[in-house]
């Protein structure tokens, strides 16, 4: 990965924030490839471990809301993530077609993405108001189940219905769509939260903290992020595996 070149027009906290994201994700996934393939006393169904990996989507689907409020090409973008959320569906289905991804955070990022350049336009009121009729809505769904079988993408599901990965629109769009809130709030100006004027190969994180060679490390995680998403399983699975041959 290569972030010694980058847009300057990219905002570092973003990018820091989906970094952050990413390293609970790839933890979570580690946890889940460890009980299933190696049968660790583990619980990701539960627990803290659940809430973890919960929270990682979370960050990750707000800074998507965030993020579409700041360019033009968030169409586009849910085109190009879309495009690959099916690429694993059909990749997991070829290795096991009895549980594979049906629904899962691509699909929803790349379907919301879709949708992001007309709701921005809406006023933060109603974006709020929208929101959280989605949760509630995904709330509603989560307590029964339906017949027809191709409801699963807005939450309603089969008593037999299975995904690898589950995203549904409802609740999960009215967290992306109080990342657009947020957006609109906190990037009205499109600019860095106080760091207007500092260009992004240098920028002046907070040192006392942590060391700068290791923000600017979480932040090209958060630049590269998608492709990380679809390589980081493959990896993970093949160091495990040489880990137990050992």
């Amino acid at each position: 990965m290569q972030c010694t070149t980058v847009n300057s027009n990219r905002i570092w906290e973003i990018d820091f924030i989906r970094g952050i994201a990413i390293i609970l994700m790839i933890l979570f996934h580690l946890i889940v490839d460890l009980k299933d393939f190696y049968a660790y006393n583990l619980d990701y169904l539960g627990g803290g471990w659940y809430l973890e990996g919960k929270f990682s989507a979370i960050l990750f689907i707000l800074i998507c809301g965030v993020s579409s409020t700041l360019g033009r090409s968030s169409t586009l973008h849910g085109v190009k993530v879309f495009i690959w959320a099916m690429v694993l569906t059909a990749v997991t289905y070829i290795y096991n077609e009895g549980c594979y991804i049906l629904f899962g955070i691509l699909h929803f990022l790349g379907i919301s993405l879709l949708s992001a350049s007309f709701m921005r336009k809406l006023p933060i009121v109603w974006l709020l108001i929208t929101s959280l009729g989605s949760i509630v809505v995904g709330l509603l769904f989560s307590d029964g189940f339906v017949t027809n079988p191709y409801l699963f993408p807005i939450g309603l599901m089969t008593s037999t219905f299975i995904s690898l990965d589950y995203y549904p629109l409802f609740p999960w769009y009215g967290v992306f769509l109080f990342g657009i809130t947020l957006g609109k709030i906190l990037y009205c100006d499109k600019k860095r939260l106080g760091l207007s004027q500092v260009p992004y190969v240098e920028p002046k994180f907070p040192t006392s903290l942590l060391p700068v060679r290791f923000l600017r490390s979480i932040v090209c995680l958060g630049q590269h992020s998608l492709g990380i998403y679809l390589i980081h399983q493959p990896i993970l699975l093949a160091l495990l595996y040489i880990l137990h041959l050992l």
